[in-house]
């Protein structure tokens, strides 16, 4: 099976990792498809990637793995949507575009959805696999605990707080948490990781940088792949970020501000205060431990680390009942947008 990674986003590179992996132990043949502008951050130079359209329509795969919204329909193999976050509550994540032939969703919450819409519009399959980014958990949930250890033990402190907002203007709390952040510092037994989005404004980065700057237990990190933060911190503060999800799942404390979900099994704030008495009360009290079962079972009950294997069977499978799909029929709007963002075929 000759397969494509596509990305155009950093954070597709930790998704895409594991299903890599997996087509590597099957001795399938595999590119990487990375977007010019984001060349710089590609980890995995060593590898067969190319950053040409052409390229990938002379390649002729058999499957296309897409964490992304977007995939050219004139590619030839199966169109996969293996999405880039857990946060349903985000615009456009339910959002049906055409381009895909097979959505491989994460679990229940998100196989009830796309499984009405599959049988709506009659054109694309579905199948509940688990996420791939997640399937360290299963393998590697201890890998970091030196690492946590050294850190805690170098900045003197007990406890590991992790600050990973959203870079949306409209949705992150980082322009209004700065100097609760301070407050926060100041209780020694914190050690503070700052992780913020790639695209996140760059007076905010600034800004958090200065903060670090002036404060031993606040680390400002900058490392593309926030596994390691997830696996080390004992309480994450966030806001409306798909992040929050991914924490959760490891049955740990999060506290957000102005998370606008419809269903909230956490603690969050809809003022920008108080961050200090919050931190405390969730790393003593722990007081909604018991709501986080539900986002377990429903969000991603795959904790096996076998999530990407089930990706790749999943294809296998269609394509054995399917047959490999030359192109995607779809409408002229959304030709003529593809065609916009990657070129017309020629």
């Amino acid at each position: 099976m000759k397969t494509i990674l596509f990305c155009m986003n950093p954070y597709s590179f930790g998704i895409l990792q594991p299903i890599k992996e997996v087509l590597k132990e099957k001795k399938y043949n595999y590119v990487w498809f990375v977007r010019a502008a984001i060349l710089d951050k590609f980890p995995f130079k060593e590898e067969n990637f190319t950053t040409n359209i052409k390229d990938l329509i002379n390649y002729k795969s058999d499957a296309i793995f897409v964490p992304g919204n977007e995939v050219p329909y004139y590619l030839r193999g199966v169109k996969t949507q293996v999405f880039h976050g857990l946060a349903g509550e985000k615009k456009g994540h339910f959002r049906i575009r055409s381009y895909f032939d097979l959505y491989l969703t994460q679990g229940p919450y998100f196989t009830k959805w796309f499984s009405k819409a599959a049988a709506k519009h009659k054109n694309f399959s579905v199948v509940e696999t688990g996420w791939p980014k997640l399937d360290v958990y299963g393998k590697e949930l201890h890998k970091y605990d030196l690492e946590k250890q050294n850190l805690l033990s170098t900045s003197n402190s007990k406890q590991i707080i992790l600050y990973a907002p959203t870079f949306s203007p409209s949705l992150t709390s980082a322009r209004f948490l700065s100097s609760e952040m301070e407050e926060l510092a100041a209780n020694k037994n914190y050690l503070i990781v700052i992780k913020f989005h790639d695209l996140m404004a760059k007076d905010l980065i600034n800004q958090y940088k200065n903060i670090a700057n002036k404060f031993s237990n606040i680390l400002f990190v900058q490392e593309q792949n926030i596994i390691k933060y997830l696996l080390i911190a004992d309480l994450m503060i966030s806001d409306t970020s798909s992040v929050v999800y991914e924490f959760l799942l490891l049955d740990k404390p999060v506290l957000t501000f102005k998370n606008y979900s419809s269903i909230i099994l956490w603690d969050n704030s809809l003022s920008y205060r108080n961050l200090v008495q919050k931190v405390a009360e969730n790393l003593t009290d722990d007081p909604f431990k018991g709501k986080r079962a539900n986002i377990l079972k429903e969000y991603h009950p795959y904790m096996d680390g076998n999530s990407a294997l089930r990706m790749v069977d999943a294809v296998e499978a269609y394509i054995s009942k399917n047959g490999v799909p030359g192109k995607r029929v779809i409408s002229w709007f959304r030709r003529r947008k593809i065609n916009k963002i990657f070129g017309r075929i020629q």
